[in-house]
């Protein structure tokens, strides 16, 4: 499997948040994998992994992937397996680049229930493609090397559910505390929420 390394500011970000104290406990959208989990447990934090986009492939995935985003049983059967946490059980949250494949009211339930599971304070950190002129971007499965590189496994190509601006990306998280963008060269928005 070949692995595509990138810089993120975003990610460093994130980390920085980490240092303040051990013990966290940091949930992770892109599934488990030893590099990430690595990196994390040596801060002497916990993580739980899941994969986010598996679990939409399961839910959604037979016919329309969108359409089926709209059918009320379906929608209830994902937000139980894939969303289902405590209240304020997080410190962390790593979503990567998946809400981009969540429709709109799907995806403000999920930032929602996100929202919920974390304690005040705590850190998201989301990507966004912030090219407009694409019909399908690229999805990686995401492992940190460390707190400024990301190494990026491709998962092939997605058409997005729509493409976030730095206004709609405030609008998503605006009930969080803080919202803070980077863009980078590769045409990805880092964005950095703190509840």
């Amino acid at each position: 499997m070949t692995l595509e390394t990138r810089h993120s500011h975003g990610l460093d970000q994130f980390c920085a948040s980490l240092e303040e104290r051990p013990g966290l406990s940091i949930l992770d959208l892109a599934g488990a994998n030893q590099a990430t989990v690595s990196f994390l447990t040596n801060y002497g934090h916990r993580l739980y992994s899941d994969d986010f986009l598996h679990q939409l492939d399961l839910c959604f995935g037979e016919g329309d992937f969108y359409e089926n985003q709209t059918n009320p049983l379906k929608v209830a059967k994902f937000l139980e397996s894939a969303v289902n946490f405590p209240e304020q059980h997080f410190d962390g949250v790593l979503v990567w680049d998946t809400l981009q494949f969540l429709s709109a009211p799907l995806l403000q339930t999920v930032v929602s229930r996100l929202r919920a599971a974390m304690r005040p304070g705590a850190c998201l950190l989301a990507f966004f493609h912030a090219e407009e002129r694409v019909d399908t971007i690229p999805t990686y499965s995401y492992r940190i090397s460390d707190h400024r590189q990301i190494n990026l496994a491709a998962r092939g190509q997605r058409r997005p559910a729509q493409f976030f601006n730095n206004r709609s990306l405030e609008k998503l998280f605006q009930d969080f505390e803080s919202v803070k963008f980077f863009l980078t060269r590769d045409h990805l928005r880092e964005v950095i929420v703190r509840r």
